[in-house]
């Protein structure tokens, strides 16, 4: 894999892997966890509310000069650009995608572009407005969210029928749950503590990986004996 960007095209397979940084601005920690775990990883996700976006663009071509590929790298905040030798992907919530118009959205050259969304209402306007993939959570309890109620599945699996493009579930995902997620509709999982949070974050991100690669197995001899 070299680094150039590429746009809408999987890493590994049909089931996403996001993990997504922590938001505590610690850019050593992040670029030398980054390291460990993109070989098994889609999309490694510079979520720093805090920094401007040229110091996440800053972040993503440290993580680049470290040798992850630049399609690998999604910088979170509110802008749309043409594709970037440091980066692959943008990431929106849903302020910024109301506030551009599906014209600036339909540039074919544009990165692929993801959006956060809560609800049913909010995945359509997504979809309508050109976003490539959402963002849907929290799914299950989670300490980045400890005072509000998990969303649970019956709500993910309503966002996955009522849209068409894929829908990456967050919030609480672990290797336990991959299965019960895809079960309802997602086609990805994004994970914040999950890695971050563990002692060794290569074997953390390795084992969501190798869990994925079981469930795919899984779901093909499913469909083998209808």
């Amino acid at each position: 894999m070299n680094g150039t960007a590429i746009s809408h095209e999987h890493v590994h397979g049909s089931f996403e892997l996001h993990v997504v940084s922590t938001g505590a601005g610690d850019q050593a920690t992040f670029v030398k966890v980054a390291k460990d775990v993109w070989p098994w990883v889609d999309y490694i996700h510079i979520r720093e509310k805090q920094l401007t976006w040229q110091e996440k663009v800053d972040w993503a071509e440290s993580l680049r000069g470290g040798g992850v590929p630049s399609c690998r790298i999604v910088i979170n905040g509110s802008e749309l650009n043409s594709q970037n030798e440091n980066y692959g992907g943008v990431h929106w919530g849903q302020e910024a995608i109301r506030n551009y118009n599906n014209d600036d959205l339909s540039n074919v050259q544009r990165l692929r572009l993801g959006v956060s969304v809560h609800s049913i209402d909010e995945a359509k306007i997504a979809e309508e407005r050109g976003a490539d993939y959402l963002f849907f959570g929290h799914v299950y309890a989670t300490n980045s969210k400890p005072d509000l109620e998990p969303r649970g599945l019956n709500a993910l699996a309503e966002v996955c029928r009522g849209v068409s493009i894929p829908v990456i579930a967050i919030g609480g995902i672990e290797p336990g749950n991959i299965h019960a997620i895809r079960s309802a509709g997602a086609q990805g999982a994004a994970v914040i503590s999950n890695v971050w949070a563990s002692d060794s974050p290569d074997r953390a991100a390795a084992s969501l990986r190798q869990t994925i690669v079981g469930t795919e197995s899984l779901s093909r001899r499913n469909k083998e004996m209808r």
